[in-house]
């Protein structure tokens, strides 16, 4: 039997993303406190930047959420665009950072986001923003500095508050499962995180129309690969990685580590099947949903426990206040 919700390219009822996490972390953290969520778009990509967003709440932001926010990967691209000016009218503050190709070639994957993850911070402290603790989606903390005697592990630059001059600080952070799917703040950074980048990559494909990354974004799509074999890497590529299609034959051609651990994580928007290109938005066989409550994917996953961890590169600024400024 065909619903309408399939009939609309969706597919059937499931739970939204809630304030629960932000709420309780709010009562504990007492008056003045700000949570903020985030995350990060682009990481397996073999073209562009790695883009994180943050979104900002407090005691006061309203608890009647956007309508139909959800985790980016589970909305159209139109359903990301429209949600973009309720997002950033519903929370405290919102800012986007990037990445380049170079910083990433020079950096790391891993650097490389915290770099783009506290030039957002750095835009919201801009703006007297200081968030009292950084919901993020998963396990791994990537925003914090790798621990005192990690030798090895690369560390990005100083990133300045704009107007300031200080460094930005980097609050505690906590660590969430599936936090994109089920805590509402953290759904809000990925949509805004999504949207400026694939602006970005749309923006790019008119001066490099053989790799159509309007389309693909950048990802391992097939026809991206296949310009990579023909037309070699250009500089908005990431060379440091083994790119698929230089210098191999047809038909012989693997994912680089670092993308295929990112499709798996993009899900079925940019995944594995056919090396992932973003699917049109009005395919029918595509799982995604557009901006309407109370649909999407029926298999949500618990809400696990989180793990709080790193305070603030040895440093912890006041509830809602940035350090060294009243």
């Amino acid at each position: 039997m065909t619903t309408a919700a399939t009939t609309r390219g969706r597919t059937p009822s499931r739970r939204r993303p809630t304030r629960k996490l932000e709420s309780t972390l709010l009562t504990e953290l007492g008056d003045g406190a700000l949570v903020a969520g985030m995350d990060e778009v682009g990481r397996g990509a073999l073209a562009g930047p790695v883009t994180v967003g943050v979104a900002v709440v407090g005691a006061t932001t309203s608890r009647r959420l956007p309508r139909g926010l959800a985790d980016s990967k589970l909305l159209t691209a139109h359903a990301r665009e429209d949600l973009v000016a309720p997002i950033r009218r519903w929370c405290a503050g919102a800012a986007v950072g990037h990445a380049s190709p170079a910083e990433i070639d020079e950096l790391g994957i891993i650097a490389a986001l915290r770099l783009a993850g506290r030039r957002a911070l750095a835009e919201l402290a801009g703006a007297g923003l200081a968030p009292s603790v950084v919901v993020l989606d998963g396990v791994h903390n990537w925003l914090s500095a790798p621990e005192q005697g990690d030798l090895f592990a690369p560390e990005p630059p100083e990133v300045l508050v704009p107007g300031v001059g200080l460094p930005v600080v980097t609050p505690p952070v906590r660590t969430q499962v599936k936090a994109d799917m089920t805590c509402a703040v953290v759904a809000a950074a990925s949509v805004l995180a999504k949207v400026e980048r694939d602006r970005i990559m749309v923006g790019l494909d008119d001066d490099f129309p053989a790799y159509r990354w309007a389309s693909n974004k950048g990802y391992s799509a097939p026809e991206h690969i296949a310009a990579l074999h023909e037309h070699g890497a250009c500089e908005l590529h990431r060379r440091s990685w083994h790119l698929p299609g230089l210098g191999e034959a047809a038909g012989d051609i693997a994912l680089p580590a670092e993308a295929e651990e990112d499709a798996y994580a993009e899900g079925t928007e940019e995944g594995l099947d056919g090396f992932g290109g973003e699917a049109d938005d009005a395919s029918p066989a595509e799982p995604l949903w557009d901006a309407a409550p109370g649909t999407g994917p029926d298999d949500a996953p618990a809400e696990a426990e989180g793990q709080v961890t790193a305070p603030a590169d040895g440093v912890v600024a006041g509830p809602g206040v940035l350090a060294g400024r009243a």
